[in-house]
């Protein structure tokens, strides 16, 4: 058997001196010039759709039907005369009109901002089916036919490298909440929340209409002294209106709740 010719390619490699075969390592200043020191940005659409979630303890609490997306609206908080989404074309029932950007500053601290691509603000759908608590011979529904239309002006996650505490800050809206709690025979209809400083009728000022959640999460201790999930929250302030609560499937009315403050807040999670 014939031996196989080489080919024009090995040729050219064979006649190559050794040194422009040779791999050269990159030092860290030059691998710092080739990565992305400004930093990744993402722009994101998208919707999720789950069947069912089933947390199972000894018995088990399992949520049918969960929907994460757009409000396919184009009238949240139709007082302020203008469409928050930035147009017709975020009409949809898609989660969209979202840029991701993700920094790693030199401190080694992370820095990621969640904001609208376009004018306006980022609208979000979140709704399900029965809440079902299920045991090995009963069950019970406790929560059925939940939406939430949210507004989110924007959200900013620092993870700090120095103090291993993650702060998220988020400026959000809820036009409007409903859903049924059968096992109490309680319904609520209409619940918004606002800014604490914004008024529909007379202060309809965009940045008011937004609440702020600030809160550090980080590994914290439980009185046991066990490493535990920590969540502190220093303040949160909002206007809430409930525009019917329903009793045996009648509305006895409506709530309004001015200047809602929750504050000096800490919480501490861990199994048992």
């Amino acid at each position: 058997m014939k031996g196989l010719k080489p080919t024009v390619l090995a040729l050219c490699i064979a006649g190559a001196p050794p040194a422009a075969l040779a791999f050269q390592p990159l030092d860290e200043t030059t691998m710092g010039n080739i990565t992305g020191q400004a930093g990744v940005t993402i722009e994101l659409e998208t919707k999720l759709n789950i069947d069912r979630f089933i947390y199972t303890d000894e018995g088990s609490l399992e949520i049918n039907n969960i929907f994460v997306g757009g409000t396919n609206r184009t009238d949240l908080f139709s007082e302020l005369g203008v469409n928050l989404m930035g147009g017709a074309a975020q009409q949809t029932d898609l989660l969209d009109n979202i840029r991701i950007e993700i920094d790693v500053l030199s401190d080694g601290d992370a820095i990621i901002n969640v904001l609208p691509q376009m004018f306006g603000a980022v609208d979000v759908r979140v709704s399900t089916d029965q809440w079902n608590l299920v045991g090995t011979t009963d069950s019970t529904t406790i929560l059925d036919n939940f939406t939430a239309d949210i507004l989110m002006g924007g959200a900013n996650i620092e993870i700090d490298a120095d103090t291993d505490v993650m702060n998220l800050r988020a400026d959000i809206a809820i036009d409007n909440l409903e859903f049924d709690a059968p096992f109490l025979a309680v319904g609520i209809r209409d619940l918004r929340l606002t800014g604490d400083t914004y008024d529909p009728v007379r202060n309809k000022n965009i940045p008011d209409l937004f609440a702020k959640v600030d809160l550090d999460i980080y590994k914290g201790s439980n009185s046991l002294g066990v490493d535990s999930l920590a969540v502190d929250m220093d303040s949160f302030r909002a206007d809430m209106t409930i525009g019917g609560v329903l009793v045996g499937g009648t509305s006895i009315g409506s709530i309004f709740m001015d200047d809602l403050a929750i504050t000096n807040t800490q919480m501490v999670i861990y199994g048992h």
